[in-house]
């Protein structure tokens, strides 16, 4: 094993392995390994220029009494003694003798450390298990490698991040994820630590994190190295600020963003979209946009609007407006085998492949392949179809369904892109689908781009993602777990998140359960960084099966608008609807701080209040910005709610108006119309009027 400079580099080479570890950023180092002669050069999520970092890098020689560094036994395998350091402004790496690498704060405090279990020694100390803390394996017959990196497992650690899982758990330590998207589940591989580091899986393949008692596990299944990026800060808000700084950060929401969206499954024609916009005016609702679902299309991969249902889109748009509301369209990354533009894409290797086997993707609806949005081609068609049929008609918001995208199955292993295998890279592909879109727009000269996403990875955020959790159950659980992934989707550097108000699946509109169950998710909404409402809402009309030009048909659920749930629970929503209003100011400056650092919208309370350490206990309510906590009711039949309030500050119930001192948990009324909200010292929010 040597050890050596190279130009801001310290490499350490073993045979035909080499590790590069440089700056890459304020007070991070980017860690990366190949077993070729030359490093892949893909940079993945780590695409921003950062500033020129100027490492210090130290060697020392060994200076150890026992005898078995000065043996014949210990030079026949190491050719010096050599150890060395590396710091770029908070963070040292150190590598010793034995080319094991420990991470250091600039207080000389252990971030984390490899994992290492073989016969080499350190203090006298040798296991025989042979477990490496790096090993790329080659997968016979090609030139490709099994990866996975260890690091030791510390007592009390916390994980925070790594996207949006369906589960309970906002503290992913002890958890094992599978770092691939499905429907309703985001692979973010961004993690924070309370011991004060960030870390990043700089690599798209399908693969598994495992935070376990007894260590640290990443692995990929099939990729060309091992990259990853560790930032080190004093603070929770320190660290974001440095990860977004080198992956990117949303831009300033579009003011449209910040109101109420209106939302089903699905408004079928023209007309009626329209009137529920007119009559939501009519009753002095405020809302800034709804949404045209899918299946208002000719057919999957045509990306227009069917005719007969709506006839005059241009008209729509532009009445919608004059009414102050953008319109928003569903678009599919699916192309049916049948569509206008299936063969010049085909063509054109600007679909996605499969090694064996039937090469539709999904036949729901149709026979359809999903576009390869890894393809810079394809990402430019798409929008060019959409720009014809969409843009020009006054549409500027899209919603980029499918974006995982939803293979069925999801046997990775059959699927290949324009960036190589979907084994190696399909995480990357809800990036590719909204920087086609999000490039097409900025393009045509427009600045305040937004596109609601099901699906993100690392740097998606910088392309104006908004995303939200997918196709979930109407269930106060679903609820409950909405709320650990919507804040860890914050922590992942994904700071656009909203969920379906209500919940997608199983919401029938006249039982009373589910009307508690969306009264409460409302409210919750009114305190999410996009408030939007959504849901299939049982029971399904029964029409008989349409089809248009030989294309069948999606019916529509039942209706979903504020007014559809009965009068006194239309109350309590049009109450939220305005709560939302007047908070739009406070929402304006969160986003903007959002813009600036990379600070999430709704974050565990532990951003806020780090050195509290009951905040970093507490899953079940989060700040909503600086200034307000939210404690959003999870439960049926609840009517009071323990809040805990950080310690040192000053708080007052946004209802009763009651004033709290910090460092205690209090008990706070909670009937169907309130969320229990709490306010900063110092600030005043007229919530609850």
């Amino acid at each position: 094993m040597l050890l050596y400079k190279e130009e801001n580099r310290l490499i350490i080479a073993d045979g035909k392995s080499q590790v590069w570890i440089e700056p890459w950023g304020e007070n991070s180092l980017r860690v990366r390994m190949t077993a070729e002669a030359k490093m892949d050069e893909n940079n993945w999520a780590l695409t921003e220029k950062v500033p020129d970092c100027k490492a210090e890098i130290v060697f020392t020689e060994i200076d150890v009494t026992d005898p078995w560094y000065k043996s014949e036994e210990y030079a026949r395998y190491h050719q010096n003694g050599t150890q060395a350091a590396i710091t770029n402004g908070r963070i040292t790496a150190k590598v010793n003798h034995e080319g094991w690498i420990s991470f250091y704060n600039q207080k000389g405090e252990l971030l984390t450390e490899e994992y290492w279990r073989n016969r080499n020694r350190i203090n006298r100390y040798c296991v025989p298990l042979r477990i490496d803390a790096r090993e790329l394996k080659p997968i016979q017959g090609s030139s490709d490698y099994t990866l996975t990196a260890r690091f030791e497992a510390f007592d009390n650690e916390k994980i925070f991040g790594m996207g949006q899982y369906q589960e309970k758990n906002l503290n992913k330590k002890g958890a094992l994820l599978e770092l691939a998207h499905r429907n309703s589940q985001a692979s973010i591989p961004f993690m924070v630590s309370n011991r004060g580091y960030g870390f990043l899986w700089n690599n798209p393949a399908i693969g598994t994190a495992a935070f376990g008692a007894n260590k640290t596990e990443w692995h990929a299944i099939s990729t060309k190295k091992l990259d990853y990026f560790i930032t080190a800060g004093d603070t929770p808000a320190d660290i974001e600020r440095q990860y977004s700084q080198v992956t990117g950060r949303s831009p300033m929401m579009p003011e449209y963003g910040m109101g109420y969206w209106q939302c089903k499954l699905r408004y079928r024609t023209q007309e009626e979209l329209l009137n529920v916009a007119r009559e939501h005016k009519r009753r002095g609702l405020p809302m800034d946009a709804i949404v045209i679902d899918f299946f208002h299309w000719t057919r999957q991969g045509d990306f227009k609007f069917e005719p007969r249902d709506w006839p005059d889109p241009e008209n729509m748009v532009k009445e919608l407006k004059e009414l102050g509301i953008e319109t928003v369209v569903s678009v599919w990354p699916t192309i049916d085998e049948q569509s206008e533009n299936y063969g010049k894409m085909a063509e054109l290797g600007y679909l996605v492949n499969a090694d064996r086997g039937n090469q539709n993707h999904m036949t729901w609806m149709g026979n359809t392949v999903f576009f390869d949005a890894t393809h810079p081609g394809a990402q430019k068609f798409v929008w060019e179809r959409c720009k014809e049929n969409y843009y020009k008609l006054g549409i500027r918001c899209f919603w980029l369904d499918e974006a995982e995208p939803e293979y069925g199955p999801y046997d990775f292993d059959n699927y290949r892109y324009y960036a190589g295998t979907a084994l190696q890279c399909t995480n990357t592909y809800p990036v590719g689908y909204a920087k086609g879109f999000y490039e097409g727009l900025k393009a045509e000269g427009e600045k305040d781009i937004l596109s609601l996403v099901r699906c993100a990875w690392a740097g998606s955020q910088k392309y104006g993602v908004l995303t939200w959790s997918g196709d979930i159950y109407s269930s106060f659980r679903s609820m409950r777990e909405q709320l650990q992934a919507g804040l860890n989707m914050g922590m992942a550097g994904i700071p656009w998140w909203t969920s379906d108000i209500g919940g997608f699946l199983g919401g029938d509109i006249t039982n009373t359960k589910f009307q508690e169950l969306l009264l409460r998710w409302f409210a919750w909404g009114a305190f999410c960084p996009v408030f939007r409402m959504h849901g299939e809402r049982s029971p399904w009309y029964e029409r008989e099966q349409e089809f248009i030009n030989g294309v069948r048909q999606l019916t529509s659920g039942q209706d979903n608008e504020v007014w559809s749930f009965g009068e006194d629970n239309y109350k309590i929503l049009k109450k939220f609807l305005f709560i939302r209003e007047a908070l739009r100011p406070y929402i304006r400056d969160c986003m903007k701080e959002t813009s600036e650092s990379g600070a999430p919208v709704m974050r565990p309370m532990f951003y806020d209040f780090p050195e509290d350490m009951n905040c970093w206990e507490k899953e079940d309510q989060y700040m909503f910005g600086p200034d307000l906590i939210v404690a959003p009711v999870m439960e049926e039949g609840v009517t009071k709610r323990c809040v805990y309030l950080p310690a040192g500050v000053k708080w007052t119930d946004a209802n009763t108006k009651k004033v709290y001192e910090g460092g205690q948990t209090v008990v706070v009324p909670a009937p169907l119309d309130i969320i229990p909200v709490m306010i900063r010292e110092n600030k005043t929010y007229d919530i609850y009027k």
